[in-house]
């Protein structure tokens, strides 16, 4: 039996969401060793094929037109996550598209209004050509969706520096290599409490070897729980002692 849908938003949007999902997963497999598109693999592959020539351009090259979205149960897990947390402060590290930037900004949207609360999505993208895109997506979901995101291009390491809020969850949906890099740039600005989700954590768990070392040493206090989703989804809550009884600055 299909399992239902949380997610309260327009039939529009809803409609868009599943072909957005659609796309993605039809590029998957056509690209992908395992049936999901991991970088290492992905990059292996191309190694093979080219025999030492520039594989990383020709990686940067290849992915510039896939989605390689969150998957949908995962997305609709998101989604409750925020509403449930009451989060309203979210940083989305790997945009790509904008599908799971979607989820984000509805539930926090919702949350607002709720709560009377601030807050932002967050959302980060390297290509110019995927930014754009995403930014079309979001205008055919209308406000709700539109004015909730700030949407930063370039190199995240540099623009998730400076002017981030006290961050109530970070999405990690990015290539491996740049989930510890990314981690540590926004943990200064974690609230005690935060959730970071990071995606592939168990099929990508040689690529994220470092990451999860970082996550499980008791010192970094983070408590983590390994979410049985397909090829796993790490969920991390940050309590940091000495962020206790503490407010953000």
């Amino acid at each position: 039996m299909t399992s239902p849908s949380p997610v309260e938003a327009p039939e529009h949007v809803l409609q868009l969401l599943s072909k957005l999902h659609k796309v993605s997963l039809e590029q998957e497999v056509a690209i992908a060793v395992r049936g999901k598109a991991f970088s290492s693999d992905v990059l292996g592959d191309l190694e093979d094929r080219m025999d030492g020539g520039n594989t990383k351009a020709e990686f940067d090259k290849l992915m510039l037109d896939k989605f390689i979205a969150l998957d949908e149960d995962k997305c609709h897990f998101l989604y409750q996550l925020v509403t449930a947390t009451g989060a309203t402060n979210v940083v989305e590290a790997g945009t790509s598209f904008g599908v799971s930037t979607i989820y984000l900004a509805l539930a926090v949207s919702q949350t607002k209004a709720a709560t009377g609360k601030p807050g932002v999505v967050i959302a980060t993208e390297k290509e110019t050509q995927k930014a754009e895109a995403a930014k079309k997506y979001w205008k055919q979901c209308g406000e709700m969706v539109e004015r909730e995101i700030d949407l930063r291009v370039g190199d995240l390491l540099e623009t998730l520096r400076h002017d981030l809020p006290e961050v109530d969850l970070l999405l990690l949906d990015i290539w491996s290599p740049l989930a510890l890099p990314t981690l540590k740039t926004v943990q200064p600005r974690l609230k005690y409490g935060a959730v970071i989700l990071t995606d592939n954590t168990i099929s990508g768990a040689v690529g994220y070897a470092d990451h999860l070392a970082y996550l499980r040493d008791p010192k970094n206090e983070f408590y983590n729980l390994t979410l049985p989703y397909t090829n796993g989804l790490e969920m991390s809550v940050y309590r940091p002692a000495s962020k206790i009884g503490k407010s953000a600055s």
